[in-house]
């Protein structure tokens, strides 16, 4: 394996070469202190969900997340323009796992408000993703494990907790870019155009033959978030033939953003960053 080092606006560019296998890590603070994943949940345990996002939001934006999780995986992607018959390819780098706190030793996924993750991926020059780009990182996923639903109080902070320690079973310590463990909270049109404000997106959750358990969804309040909903990150800069273009820019474009959207609305590009 060699490394070498790329300056693309915005950030530093690690491309660690195995084979065919071009990573990116991303050049986040590193914290002065920091809590393992036990901990963190050990202290969110009695918390409902505004205190679990600040408690989130203080240990992601101070740098408290996995050095794996760091390492960001390449989704590659194509269409082809009805206009010129042209094919267009694309290449985009998105999280190995959903986001977590700790470290590599001592680490657990969390589960958060979408105006939460808004904050965090502006902070870390990501986005979300869209429903198109959650099957796309299925498919470009190498480890996909079978959902676990839970039906016993799914909002609380233990459940976020004993449902994490389930995947890591399941996982038995496989690594590379994971799917098929939560659903999404994602980008979407609906949001806009639901008649009830204040909505979260989720979509994903796939089963082992591809298929999403929970389809495109916005009937829940921006406050409602459960053991099942994860947050992947996706890095905001879009390898769009040999140009980066910022991820808005693919989706104002109406022959690139189906490189990204499938919907017929695909005006939706972040959540606010504040809660109302």
């Amino acid at each position: 394996m060699f490394r070498k080092y790329l300056q693309i606006p915005g950030f530093i560019l690690l491309i660690a070469i195995t084979g065919c296998q071009h990573l990116k890590k991303m050049s986040w603070p590193w914290p002065e202190k920091s809590i393992g994943g036990r901990a963190f949940y050990e202290k969110a345990f009695p918390m409902k969900w505004a205190e679990r996002d600040s408690l989130a939001l203080e240990q992601v934006l101070a740098g408290n997340v996995p050095e794996f999780l760091r390492h960001f995986y390449p989704v590659q992607v194509s269409v082809t323009d009805s206009t010129t018959g042209k094919t267009i390819h694309a290449l985009y780098y998105v999280s190995p796992d959903y986001l977590s706190v700790g470290n590599d030793a001592d680490w657990a996924r969390i589960n958060i408000t979408p105006y939460a993750a808004q904050q965090i991926a502006d902070s870390f020059h990501c986005f979300l993703p869209t429903r198109k780009m959650v099957d796309d990182i299925y498919k470009s996923a190498t480890v996909k494990l079978e959902p676990v639903p839970m039906y016993a109080y799914r909002d609380s902070t233990p459940t976020m907790w004993q449902h994490h320690l389930i995947i890591e079973g399941q996982r038995k310590g496989r690594k590379g870019l994971i799917a098929g463990i939560q659903k999404d909270v994602v980008l979407s049109g609906k949001i806009t155009r639901d008649p009830k404000p204040g909505r979260v997106a989720i979509y994903g959750w796939h089963k082992l033959n591809g298929e999403p358990i929970q389809p495109l969804y916005t009937g829940h309040i921006y406050w409602w978030v459960d053991y099942s909903q994860g947050i992947r990150l996706v890095y905001r800069k879009i390898k769009v033939g040999n140009k980066w273009m910022d991820y808005t820019d693919v989706m104002k474009d109406p022959v690139l953003q189906k490189l990204l959207c499938d919907e017929p609305w695909c005006d939706f590009t972040r959540y606010p960053a504040a809660r109302p």
